[in-house]
């Protein structure tokens, strides 16, 4: 019986707080949203569509800014360094990160401690995918066709430090596997 009136009042005071919430004019100016790489690609295409929907709905407009450079380091440390009232937001990617943190000697910010996740936009799982030309139809044979060529078939990737990077990498290595990076 006290655990069904504690959940009561939790249950209260959360929808008393709703009123609170409501209350808030953010944003009343115009939003940032930066992207660590360059325009049209899947991080932009992203911030661009979600840009879109959150003018439609605060009635705001919401900029998207691409700062490409060092891994998308450039952009994540303009978004750490910004003022934290919630106008300079950062697409970020989960290489950018999780990643980069171990890829980068020194990064001029830490993005567990100098940013704050705020929610999950998409989720895009790496997929394995030959050129229809490829002898090679599943993973097996792909492993046999790599080992009887070393150092001859590549695999391509958004850039170094991605995840289809480190994926692949990881596949590489699994496999015991000599085949090239092309970022």
């Amino acid at each position: 019986m006290k655990f069904l009136g504690a959940m009561l009042a939790v249950v209260a005071t959360a929808l008393a707080a709703g009123d609170a919430f409501a209350q808030t004019n953010y944003p009343n100016r115009p939003v940032r949203i930066l992207v660590g790489f360059a325009a049209g690609g899947p991080t932009d295409v992203i911030a661009r569509v979600l840009s879109e929907k959150l003018f439609e709905k605060w009635g705001q407009p919401v900029l998207v800014e691409n700062v490409p450079g060092a891994g998308a380091n450039i952009a994540g440390e303009r978004v750490a360094r910004s003022e934290p009232d919630g106008y300079t937001l950062l697409m970020a990617s989960n290489a950018q990160v999780t990643v980069n943190p171990s890829l980068y000697d020194k990064m001029s910010f830490n993005p567990l401690r100098d940013l704050e996740a705020i929610s999950q936009i998409v989720f895009v799982p790496n997929i394995l995918v030959v050129n229809n030309n490829v002898s090679a139809s599943n993973v097996q044979e792909l492993v046999a066709l790599a080992r009887s060529r070393p150092g001859s078939l590549t695999f391509g990737s958004a850039g170094v430090g991605t995840t289809q990077h480190l994926a692949g990498e990881l596949f590489k290595s699994l496999a015991r596997l000599n085949i090239r990076h092309v970022p």
